[in-house]
């Protein structure tokens, strides 16, 4: 059974995939990320977008291609398997494949974040988005060892940082974050070292 997060909990990778019933070595998991509209009655479609910063040493990217999203699908370990227009269905709305044994040395942190398309021009927030969560499973396996369930009110905020895959003491853990950013991909861009002009 995964491991159900909390905001701010950490936990190994290793650890919650044994507890899960997961054996042997991970070397690829997948972070799913799900969400559903609520309260909006609007005119315009609801686009949110999952991506991930990897992150040096600063907690910065080293280079541009280090921001993996719908524009630039895959850096060194990291592949996004796709733009979900909508949001409609069941299931995971986007997932990031991550190749354990490819991220570079210098990547300390993978940062995982969802942000609203054109959130200002469509008078769209976080507020009018629930069951959002983010996942972790085995890929050989599909074996799914964390969960954590976002259960905050964003009710101004425009993207989020989900949650990380951090290195610490030469493992691979997770923290689940759930902090909000007013001013969408751009500011979010800027806060990870990106210049989304």
């Amino acid at each position: 059974m995964a491991v159900s997060l909390k905001k701010g909990s950490k936990v190994s990778l290793a650890k919650a995939a044994s507890d899960s019933g997961v054996s042997g070595a991970l070397t690829k998991v997948v972070v799913g990320l799900g969400w559903d509209t609520n309260r909006y009655d609007g005119g315009s479609a609801f686009d949110l977008d999952a991506a991930a910063f990897m992150l040096g040493a600063s907690g910065k990217t080293r280079k541009d291609e280090d921001f993996i999203f719908y524009g630039n699908k895959s850096g060194e370990g990291v592949t996004h398997t796709g733009d979900n227009l909508t949001g409609d269905g069941d299931g995971d709305d986007e997932q990031i494949v991550i190749d354990l044994t490819a991220i570079p040395a210098d990547v300390e942190k993978v940062a995982f974040t969802v942000t609203i398309h054109e959130a200002e021009a469509r008078q769209q927030n976080f507020g009018m988005v629930e069951n959002s969560y983010i996942r972790v499973f085995d890929q050989a396996t599909g074996t799914e060892f964390i969960r954590y369930d976002l259960v905050e009110d964003y009710s101004v905020e425009t993207a989020v940082v989900v949650g990380e895959l951090y290195k610490h003491g030469g493992e691979w853990k997770f923290n689940a974050i759930g902090s909000g950013f007013q001013g969408g991909l751009k500011a979010l861009c800027a806060n990870f070292g990106i210049d989304a002009e």
